[in-house]
């Protein structure tokens, strides 16, 4: 797979990058360098209100303001989800589109402190970084717009603003309702501990509630009465755990009992466990999703309670695409990753303590040699990468060595550590879309890598089928 990085990135050297050129990426580096402060504190705003999946509401609201207002025509609630939106800009091919996500994770609430400390008790946080992700897209969209206007060149940059990306799979209902349809490319990118562009995998994904229904009584006075759902939900979690065995070595298997009761002397009548399933390939995937609900047939037989499912998610493998993230990959060294000051050291410092594998802290400057990656996390934009070429850079917004989901990654995002990097992010894929736009000759070879991966008789077929968006998962 080296071997092949390497060949394209030869292919990529062979297009001349003139004087000119980098002096054009230059203005435009600093153009957004003199934005900062502006989308510095639309970043701020999501960070301090917080809000889940298909609930973004304001965030959504937010987005689209300043996206109109940048010249940019909007499409609300598309895809059948009302936080869901478009925003296009230009004419003409190539089209260009970029992604936005904005959901925050419930009971992650967090100061922007280097200690844990909620904001607001059992409140929801950004966790995973979406209010950089949302912010600095935006910022590279509005920036490729500018672009196209004073350059007065043909195509067509989208923002896609992308709601519950974390267990909603938001993107898949926008894939389903054809909204990726005529993208000729898709630059995104993610939050992080450091700055990279590699072409990856991850693991594709299918979530769902599983609903028992038994018979209530007194668990003391006439317990033969009664027949437990809890009984239903922890015979099935047995069976499923047994199940781990006999399953391929990349397969993993979670739940949290999300209904079990409401008091131990009463037997529970209802309960509920919501499971994911996931594997690096959608065919075992569902192949497993088939045997977990077999195990919730039998458990609920065995306990004489009645079961019913709802899938709620899923999402394929993220299909790579080595000649753009190469091209991403140029861009990112060009910009450059994210400098400390003093007190942001001292912030940084304070927080490594509270990890269990710190980095040094100057890496956060670094940009990390391009290689091939495995990914273990599962996002929806797998479904995006089958549609159209996609890749993504992640970008240093959190202290190094920090892990996505957890306190300190958004004690950060609410500091500039966390919005430098996010500008990073936001300078590398106005740049990356700026190319495609003057060089043909790289979308061809995007293309055509999309296609040979993809292969010729792909039909896309989503893992959740033809249900409606799941709007209620998270209340």
């Amino acid at each position: 797979m080296k071997k092949v990085i390497q060949t394209i990135a030869v292919i990529l050297l062979l297009i001349p990058v003139t004087a000119v050129a980098q002096k054009s990426k230059k203005e435009i580096i600093n153009k957004l360098d003199s934005q900062y402060e502006v989308y510095k504190g639309i970043a701020n705003q999501l960070w301090e209100n917080p809000e889940l999946g298909y609930l973004e509401e304001n965030s959504s609201i937010l987005l689209q303001e300043k996206l109109s207002a940048a010249g940019f025509k909007i499409e609300k609630g598309v895809a059948g989800i009302p936080t869901a939106f478009t925003a296009t800009y230009g004419s003409g091919s190539p089209v260009i589109g970029i992604l936005g996500e904005f959901d925050a994770l419930p009971g992650m609430s967090q100061s922007a402190e280097p200690f844990k400390k909620s904001r607001v008790v059992d409140a929801p946080g950004q966790a995973c970084g979406h209010h950089l992700f949302g912010t600095g897209s935006m910022a590279a969209a509005i920036t490729v717009k500018n672009w196209l206007a004073d350059s007065k060149k043909s195509g067509t940059i989208r923002f896609y603003g992308t709601p519950a990306e974390e267990g909603g799979s938001g993107k898949v209902y926008m894939v389903r309702a054809g909204l990726f349809d005529d993208i000729d490319a898709i630059v995104s990118w993610h939050p992080g501990d450091e700055n990279t562009s590699n072409p990856s995998t991850n693991l594709a994904t299918i979530s769902g509630k599983f609903r028992f229904k038994g018979v209530s009584s007194h668990a003391a006075a006439a317990p033969e009465l009664g027949r437990s759902a809890l009984d239903g939900v922890e015979g099935m979690n047995d069976l499923v755990n047994m199940l781990r065995e006999h399953t391929t070595e990349s397969t993993r298997i979670h739940y949290v009992i999300t209904k079990g009761g409401d008091a131990p002397n009463i037997v529970p009548e209802e309960a509920e466990v919501y499971y994911v399933v996931r594997h690096s390939n959608r065919k075992e995937v569902k192949a497993v999703w088939d045997r977990v609900i077999k195990a919730a047939e039998g458990a609920a037989i065995g306990t004489e309670t009645e079961m019913s499912y709802e899938i709620i998610g899923g999402t394929y493998e993220r299909l790579p695409n080595e000649v753009l993230a190469t091209l991403m990959h140029d861009n990112m060294k060009l910009v450059g990753g994210v400098n400390y000051t003093k007190e942001e050291i001292k912030f940084a410092e304070e927080i490594q303590k509270t990890l269990k594998t710190p980095k040094l802290i100057e890496s956060a400057s670094e940009i990390k040699p391009m290689i091939f990656t495995y990914g273990k996390a599962s996002a929806d934009t797998g479904d995006v990468s089958w549609n159209a070429p996609t890749a993504a850079v992640r970008a240093a917004t959190w202290v190094p060595g920090t892990p996505p989901h957890s306190w300190q990654a958004v004690a950060a995002g609410g500091t500039d550590i966390g919005f430098k990097g996010m500008m990073v992010a936001a300078k590398t894929m106005a740049l990356t879309a700026i190319d495609i736009y003057e060089k043909p000759a790289i979308l061809k070879e995007v293309k055509a890598e999309f296609e040979n991966r993809r292969g010729a008789d792909f039909k896309y077929e989503a893992l959740l089928g033809d249900r409606k968006p799941a709007l209620d998962y998270r209340k």
